[in-house]
């Protein structure tokens, strides 16, 4: 009897209307779907000597938009594909430091590291992007940006949102929170400062043979290129020309010489010394220190040193550029040199000369480093020109699209077979050491490989650890082709600050409008009270229903 009574209890009709109507409130609050995610890259954020740069928020909670030209953008994510962007535009309203709820980059497919493909290098149209994505990653690294900035690639998700944006937009029906529409989100914690940021140094040699008895120091041949890169989106930062063209260079010159080396009968009386620096768009900080690091008589035991800066790209001709005059002997030598294996190879090479000034703290050229510590030495470069500061070193239009492995396979030899008549004194023969169908040949599968690696590896320094796997492998590789390997870990000094969240998830979803939600809230709160009366009439009567609104009578009345 008990147990009917509580069952009946519990489907007491009274009870339908309280829990529909939590149920409808909970739903109401708002109605959205999830319509995609897709992986964003936030632009950089770090300090110059204090002044802020790049984007300086990272969360983003916003409707969507697709014209600059709304009336307040204040809470509104503009979506901007890079091949219809308007530079002159986007230019003047950052200038302005006009008020922008956000700003999300769609950047071409061919763009990504993911898209192995290097046939497009000489493609007009993605040569004339190119440009713009050049022009426009330098505007935003320059400028003080306090709102959300990310790059995304397009697909076909966030494609279909932005066509139906633009259709909204154009028919003068921008999303709002009256209107409804798109809403995009990226849920980040506020961006941290990285503290002391780590650098690392590698470097390897191949021993000169020395004569029994022989207390002279060997005169070495320094090999050097900087691998890490800098960009707009440091996730997105691969550098597979600037400069990872050169650190692949590096390494089949490395292996070339090793099986040369392994010889004691080919081995010649000078040490090569392979180094892999860090810090190089920071004025080549990791080659400072490295330099600095090292031995007095080892520094002045360096014949020259040839740094190794961006040497493929799909043109023909390098440049040697020199912080000592032209005329310099030893430098005529180097040039002369080069110059000579250059025309075999159908090569043009020139001779650049940029004076340093040592009471700048800017450095151009890697060489320079060398040059303030009175070392010969020289950068083998396709620029002919010095870049400007956190120019040309690895940012979003450097990638494996533009970079021809048949230019560095070029750039190797000529650099292996002058180092290799230099140190063997045959500069005056016509001698090929390093033929194509010998034991000594270039590796063009090798150099593939590492290519595709560097081009899929994102690399700058200030967000690799000690142990980051890609400083792992370089070291391995060093290993396998050189002897007393070495890792040097310094902290990047001067008078740069980074900070950390480069890359997160936009969640994008469709927002019914405020109007509807209140709308449907009317409509069923009427149904609930029409439903709740019928109720009440049915069990219990309507005097029942009327005494509910009448004025309970007074404490004194019933006391009375």
């Amino acid at each position: 009897m008990a147990n009917s009574l509580r069952k009946q209890a519990l489907l007491d009709p009274m009870y339908y209307p309280v829990i529909t109507l939590l149920i409808t409130l909970i739903a109401c609050v708002e109605f959205s779907d999830a319509v995609t995610a897709v992986d964003v890259y936030r632009l950089v954020q770090y300090d110059i000597s204090g002044v802020p740069f790049g984007s300086r928020l990272s969360a983003l909670n916003h409707h969507a938009g697709s014209s600059l030209f709304g009336s307040d953008l204040s809470r509104t994510v503009l979506i901007l594909p890079v091949r219809e962007l308007n530079l002159t535009l986007i230019t003047e309203y950052i200038e302005q430091k006009k008020l922008l709820g956000g700003l999300l980059l769609l950047l071409p497919p061919k763009f990504s590291s993911g898209n192995i493909d290097s046939t497009c290098g000489a493609d007009k149209d993605i040569a004339s992007l190119r440009n713009k994505l050049l022009e426009l990653e330098w505007l935003l690294m320059h400028s003080n940006i306090p709102y959300p900035v990310y790059f995304a690639f397009e697909d076909d998700n966030i494609s279909a949102v932005l066509a139906e944006v633009k259709r909204n937009d154009a028919n003068g029906q921008p999303a709002t929170a009256t209107t409804g529409g798109y809403k995009l989100v990226v849920a980040a914690s506020d961006p941290k400062r990285i503290a002391s940021p780590n650098i690392a140094n590698i470097q390897g040699w191949l021993p000169g043979l020395k004569v029994d008895g022989d207390s002279n120091q060997l005169p070495t041949i320094a090999i050097v290129a900087s691998y890490d890169t800098f960009g707009a989106a440091p996730a997105l930062s691969v550098g597979s020309d600037s400069n990872g063209s050169g650190v692949v260079a590096l390494l089949e010159i490395a292996r070339l010489f090793s099986a040369l080396y392994s010889n004691p009968k080919t081995r010649s009386r000078y040490n090569l010394l392979f180094g892999l620096t860090s810090g190089g768009p920071y004025n080549y900080n990791g080659t400072q220190k490295w330099l600095r690091s090292f031995d007095q008589r080892v520094r002045e035991s360096i014949d020259y040193a040839i740094c190794l800066n961006s040497v493929g790209s799909h043109g023909n001709q390098l440049h040697l550029h020199v912080s000592k005059p032209p005329e310099n002997a030893y430098i005529q030598q180097i040039f002369q040199g080069f110059s000579t294996v250059a025309e075999e190879l159908g090569l043009q090479v020139g001779l650049k000369h940029k004076k340093i000034n040592i009471s700048n703290p800017r450095v151009a050229w890697e060489h320079e480093q060398f040059s303030r510590m009175r070392v010969t030495a020289t950068t083998l470069s396709e620029l002919s020109t010095a870049p400007e500061l956190l120019d040309s070193t690895g940012g979003l239009a450097d990638n494996r699209h533009f970079t021809s492995e048949a230019s560095i396979i070029r750039s190797v030899k000529l650099v292996a077979e002058s180092i290799a008549r230099h140190i063997y004194s045959q500069e005056k023969k016509s001698i090929i050491i390093f033929a194509d169908d010998s034991s000594l040949a270039v590796n063009p599968s090798y150099i593939r490989s590492w290519l595709e690696l560097l081009s899929t590896t994102p690399r700058v320094a200030p967000f690799l650890s000690k142990n980051d796997p890609l400083i792992k492998a370089l070291e391995k590789e060093l290993a396998d082709h050189t002897a007393e390997v070495n890792v040097q870990h310094e902290i990047l000094d001067g008078m740069f600050t980074f900070y950390d969240s480069t890359s997160g998830k936009l969640h994008i979803y469709q927002v019914a409008s405020v109007t509807f939600d209140l709308l449907l809230l009317l409509v069923l709160g009427s149904y609930l009270i029409t439903l709740f009366s019928f109720l009440f009439i049915t069990t219990r009567g309507l005097d029942d229903l009327i005494s509910l609104f009448r004025r309970p009578p007074s404490r004194k009345v019933k006391t009375a």
